[in-house]
């Protein structure tokens, strides 16, 4: 079978400071009024989504590689990651803060929880006024002065907020402390990996189980990076209907496109998959006479054997991700 351009049917979490965002302006489909995310793009394990369109619909995202290979991914993807999709693609809606926490890197995460670690990015699509992230911390710490807040009362003191707007971009590595905050509704492109160390969470109550929520305050302790940096914002330079770059990193590349036209992308040198999220407007991918939509708040992925398709619109914002 030819390979096309693939939708996948959105996996919906339900979280305790999730809003109705995803479901009333991106058109996910759940009753639920608390969609925290939409994992667009997975091969976590109980979590791997499915084809959503054309003659591969119904099929697994670990299916597709399995029997694809290197056509599907790319013939050095799969050389490096083997059956294992090596990224995780969301939107996330934040109604209230999510929890202060911090992800390990990949050898402490490997060594406690045989997965991955958790590199990943946020790009802003949407934000109140008041909207902000605690990203990094705003004074240099030791570990000892790091528990002394923490236990204190005081953690929020060190830490850096960063007032966003929209098209605002960070990269987020493993070990930086981070948390969304209310009024953020954005697109999260990461190493497929599951795992949190939460560290506060506000004292809030789950209203399902009516206690808080787990920390992992021991686990985080030599998780942390406790440097201060001198800047958490990616800066990036916008250039129209082209491929302007925004943050590469060893785990995965991401591009912004601002198109208003009708541009030719040619990826024959590339050898990796290509996903397109759409974080504004609306554009069509035009591939082997084929003609794909894709709205504000999806997603698409491009198998690496296909190596040219026209991207075409009037007006949208694209986040282009590949290895």
């Amino acid at each position: 079978m030819k390979l096309y351009p693939i939708k996948f049917t959105p996996i919906l979490k339900e979280k305790i400071w999730g809003g109705e965002k995803l479901v009333q302006k991106f058109k996910k489909k759940s009753e639920k009024n608390n969609i925290g995310e939409s994992w667009e793009i997975s091969d976590v394990k109980g979590n791997v989504s499915i084809v959503a369109n054309g003659d591969l619909r119904g099929t697994s995202l670990k299916e597709l590689v399995q029997k694809y290979k290197g056509t599907f991914v790319g013939d050095k993807v799969y050389e490096q990651f083997g059956e294992d999709f090596p990224v995780l693609i969301k939107f996330i809606d934040a109604k209230t803060p999510l929890s202060i926490q911090v992800h390990p890197n990949n050898e402490l995460a490997k060594e406690r929880h045989d997965s991955f670690g958790k590199n990943e990015m946020w790009y802003i699509m949407d934000s109140d006024a008041t909207a902000e992230l605690i990203i990094g911390f705003n004074e240099e710490v030791s570990q000892k002065e790091y528990v002394e807040a923490l236990e204190g009362g005081k953690i929020l003191d060190i830490l850096n907020a960063e007032k966003v707007t929209k098209g605002d971009a960070f990269y987020i590595p493993t070990g930086r402390v981070h948390a969304i905050g209310a009024g953020t509704v954005l697109a999260e492109i990461q190493q497929t990996s599951d795992i949190t160390y939460r560290i506060y969470d506000y004292e809030r109550v789950d209203k399902i189980s009516g206690k808080q929520r787990e920390l992992h305050t021991e686990q985080a302790l030599d998780a942390i990076d406790y440097r201060v940096h001198e800047s958490y914002k990616t800066d990036y330079e916008l250039v129209e209907n082209q491929s302007s770059k925004l943050i590469h990193s060893p785990y995965f590349k991401t591009d912004v496109i601002q198109l208003n036209t009708t541009i030719l992308k040619d990826y024959s040198q590339l050898d990796s998959f290509v996903i397109y999220m759409c974080v504004d407007g609306v554009f069509e991918v035009i591939a082997n006479d084929e003609v794909f939509s894709v709205e504000k708040g999806e997603t698409i992925l491009l198998p690496a054997s296909i190596q040219e398709i026209s991207l075409k619109s009037q007006s949208a914002k694209i986040l282009e991700v590949y290895l």
